[in-house]
């Protein structure tokens, strides 16, 4: 008795070891006295939780191998923790594993019924393996539980954008901006809403919004030049692809479709650079390219020739 007693106090007093290391920010000392902790008997629940704030500082340093062994080995001490299977979920959804991220995510769910993240992120792996309907079950699920969740709304939106069904697609984004006015995604898919539904001047106009709430979004100045290109007002777009380069400088498809408009106003110089730099940042430009037709004028300048080689 006295034994159990001793190894209990001996358990609590690593964990406020641990504890004072995680508030000093030492993530080292504290996985070390975590693991001392472990050394002694206690509560299965402690132990749990323990185990559990292990795998969450290998997570923070990165260590994902370490965290899914300890996800594990929560999982041998009860399988009846949903967590567990979220965070080994989470990790195999990282590794592009979606396959057994959505394994591992319907038994999270299927322990605990109201794990909102695990039918977001079942939604999301839904959505990008093109199962519509799935995605959509999934994230009305989300609302369901959380009422005030603006991205599953915006990407119950951009869903409902791609199945041509504006109206619904509206609908959720605009419950999306009710809930965050400045979400810069939700702004941007309303952009591409007015756009496909004719409406160029609301399409520029949540372009904008979006760019400002987010000007590292690269995608809403690519969107909001092509209005312009479509016009034949490639200074317009310039100005846009340019002002989008300036906080996107990595923006490979920037630096094309601003060589595109170069192209059309026949500025080779400028298309070359912009060219050289896209190519740069993205390889296979160079097959696109040979391709593209705004070019044509070009196809026997030995400039371009050349870029055409590396």
């Amino acid at each position: 008795m006295d034994k159990n007693l001793s190894d209990t106090n001996r358990r609590k007093n690593y964990i406020i070891l641990a504890e004072n290391a995680i508030i000093a920010n030492d993530q080292k000392k504290a996985l070390k006295f975590y693991n001392k902790a472990l050394q002694f008997n206690g509560k299965k629940a402690e132990t749990i939780n323990i185990l559990y704030n292990i795998a969450i500082i290998y997570d923070e340093i990165n260590n994902r191998e370490e965290a899914f062994k300890i996800y594990q080995e929560i999982i041998k001490v009860s399988d009846e923790e949903a967590g567990a299977y979220y965070g080994i979920a989470i990790i195999y959804d990282d590794k592009g594993k979606k396959d057994l991220a959505l394994k591992y995510y319907n038994k999270a769910i299927e322990i605990d019924e109201g794990y909102d993240r695990a039918y977001f992120y079942t939604a999301n792996i839904y959505d990008e393996k093109g199962q519509k309907e799935k995605a959509v079950k999934y994230y009305n699920k989300v609302i369901e539980l959380v009422d005030n969740d603006f991205i599953a709304y915006n990407n119950l939106g951009a869903i409902y954008e791609e199945l041509n069904q504006y109206e619904k697609a509206l609908e959720m984004l605009e419950n999306s901006l009710k809930i965050n006015p400045n979400y810069y995604k939700a702004l941007f898919n309303k952009g591409v809403v007015m756009k496909k539904l004719g409406n160029e001047k609301e399409a520029v106009f949540y372009y904008d919004r979006s760019i400002i709430a987010n000007n590292r979004y690269a995608y809403a100045y690519l969107n909001k030049s092509v209005i312009y290109i479509e016009r034949k007002e490639y200074y317009l777009a310039i100005d846009t692809l340019t002002e989008g380069i300036n906080f996107n400088s990595d923006a490979e498809f920037l630096y094309y479709n601003r060589a595109c408009c170069y192209a059309k106003l026949e500025e080779k110089d400028r298309v070359i650079n912009d060219l050289r730099t896209a190519i740069r940042l993205y390889p296979r430009f160079v097959d696109i390219i040979k391709e593209d037709e705004d070019f044509q004028s070009l196809r026997n300048d030995m400039d371009f020739i050349e870029l055409l080689k590396i």
